[in-house]
């Protein structure tokens, strides 16, 4: 039937004729509650493009960085955790609260808030108001927590800092942006190094200098200095990282060849490390071991051996029969396995935010022990490889060498 014709049936239906207009009045909307110009929005806040990213993309990039290290964690939100500086998830995505405008009066309701800066990783920024970012935070989002070693408060405590103090200085880890296959090909590259000016101000001039490798770098963690001789505590984590030095010569704008000064090839992680045990004063008693990328304790006896501090690498713990044990440590048994059961899935596997899929987790170290006796036998094995068969449902953990029985 055409559409007009049916149209035209339908409203001389009789039925029609018998509502009246009390009936009608059912779908009048009341005055009350009707939207007026006064509750129109005079501004929405929208994501754009933050043209200035550039300056908070290596904040992005070391929170990344620290959140893979169990440098910092992240928390379900809570209100008191609102301020700016401080990092966010919403919807799987990083934000930054950069800063707070001063408090207005909104015209719903007379009630104050206030427009933000909120910084996104990819790249883009909003100044939607407070209230807005505190509800969706708390409907859908997550706190990123300081970083335990990088943040200022920690760092003062640690120098003891007083309004009497004076600030002496930065150290400083740099990565270089080089393109050169040398250099930008290596991983774990870090420069080292002491400023008494602004790290910022200290590497502006870096694609001329040799000793930023002639290119321009990023600034990946700093720490304020008091009370120290900063000049030797520069000098003690050059000679604690000696054995891992990068050594490489180049060539400089003027064709002559130089060597590069103060790079070290090791994890971010184990220089932070490294530069807390200086100034709490226990890095007498490590040293730094290239081979496993970890820091080992030193032995107090000749005839002790030493154990290993496993900051910033990730360690299973599992319970296995001595007999087991026995042929891990004899080097027969070089594969240990765990069926995949529900309620350890969550021990062995972690979904990816970004595609959903789920992947095995990465350790680096199994820590055994047998059975729960407070002084029952422990050992500690490096982890080479992780696989699963599929077909019996197990996750198999490569073993390397033994580090610790």
């Amino acid at each position: 039937m055409p559409i007009d014709k049916e149209l035209e049936e339908l409203f001389n239906d009789p039925l029609l004729d018998e509502i009246g207009k009390e009936d009608l009045s059912l779908f009048d909307v009341p005055e009350s509650l009707k939207a007026t110009d006064k509750d129109k929005p005079d501004y929405v806040a929208r994501r754009v493009p933050c043209k200035n990213f550039a300056d908070y993309e290596a904040g992005f990039h070391k929170v990344q960085l620290e959140l893979k290290t169990g440098k910092r964690s992240i928390k379900k939100f809570k209100a008191s955790a609102l301020k700016a500086g401080n990092y966010y998830v919403i919807g799987g995505v990083i934000l930054l609260l950069d800063y707070v405008d001063e408090l207005v009066e909104k015209s719903k309701r007379k009630k104050k808030d206030a427009r933000t800066r909120c910084i996104y990783e990819n790249g883009t920024e909003s100044d939607i108001f407070l209230d807005t970012l505190r509800r969706s935070l708390t409907s859908e989002g997550y706190f990123i927590t300081e970083s335990i070693d990088t943040n200022d408060s920690v760092f003062d405590q640690k120098f003891e800092v007083t309004t009497n103090d004076k600030q002496d200085g930065w150290i400083y880890v740099l990565r270089s942006l080089s393109s050169n296959p040398k250099i930008h090909n290596q991983k774990d590259l870090y420069k080292i190094g002491f400023s008494t000016t602004p790290v910022g101000k200290r590497i502006a001039n870096a694609a001329n200098d040799t000793t930023y490798l002639m290119d321009n770098v990023e600034i990946v963690a700093t720490w304020k200095t008091y009370n120290l001789n900063t000049q030797k505590l520069e000098a003690l984590i050059h000679s604690f990282f000696s054995a891992v030095q990068f050594r490489v010569q180049l060539v400089d704008d003027t064709g002559s060849r130089f060597t590069a000064r103060e790079w070290y090839v090791v994890p971010l992680g184990i220089i932070e490390n490294v530069i807390n045990r200086i100034i709490d004063g226990s890095i007498i008693q490590y040293r730094y071991n290239p081979s496993l990328c970890t820091l080992e304790q030193l032995p107090e006896k000749e005839d002790s051996k030493p154990t290993y501090d496993t900051t910033g690498l990730k360690v299973l713990t599992l319970i296995i029969k001595q007999e087991w044990l026995n042929e891990i440590l004899a080097g027969r048994k070089t594969i240990e396995y765990r069926q995949m059961k529900q309620s350890q899935i969550g021990k062995y596997t972690w979904v990816s935010n970004e595609d959903g899929k789920r992947y095995l987790t990465k350790y680096d170290l199994i820590r055994f022990y047998v059975g729960y006796s407070k002084d029952r036998q422990t050992a500690l094995v490096e982890i080479t490889d992780t696989t699963y068969d599929a077909e019996n449902q197990l996750v198999e953990y490569h073993l390397g060498r033994i580090l610790v029985k």
